[in-house]
């Protein structure tokens, strides 16, 4: 998941440089830190210790384990990003604003790319349903991969 995993290191690495705080509940940004970085080099290794473990990334994956995914509030960060941006991005239901707001590129091109790495099974062409079910699909994916999502933006 190519487009997917770039996505979540973004919004991670953005958690994790100060863009916004901590999870209730976690004792501090220092090992939330320690986390993410492991996250953003391998998203999915620091939702299972067994699976960092399995990765030979070295020392970092003990720190995985002691600070996983759920440290990061995705509605945080991506609030805090968007109160910094000058255009006006409505990330919570646009694709496309969400891909801008990280700085990636939100191109028809691009946004097939990330289909194709959801495997999104509807007609690309049609690319307001494509953009629809792209965001769901990213959303659902962040919590799959352990990070706090607004209720409202789950697949309902």
């Amino acid at each position: 998941m190519g487009l997917f995993n770039t996505l979540m290191t973004k919004i991670f690495s953005f958690a994790s440089s100060g863009s916004a705080t901590t999870a209730p509940g976690s004792s501090s940004g220092q090992g939330q830190t320690a986390g993410n970085a492991v996250a953003s080099q391998n998203p999915t290794a620091a939702t299972s210790a067994p699976a960092a473990a399995s990765t030979g990334t070295g020392a970092a994956q003990p720190q995985a384990a002691a600070a996983p995914a759920s440290q990061v509030d995705v509605g945080a960060v991506l609030d805090a990003l968007a109160k910094k941006n000058p255009e006006k991005l409505d990330w919570k239901n646009s694709i496309v604003d969400l891909m801008k707001l990280v700085g990636m590129d939100s191109s028809l091109s691009a946004r097939k790319e990330l289909a194709q790495d959801l495997h999104y099974t509807g007609d690309t062409s049609d690319s307001a349903a494509m953009n629809v079910c792209l965001h769901q699909e990213v959303m659902s994916k962040l919590a799959d991969n352990g990070a706090k999502i607004p209720q409202d933006l789950l697949k309902k």
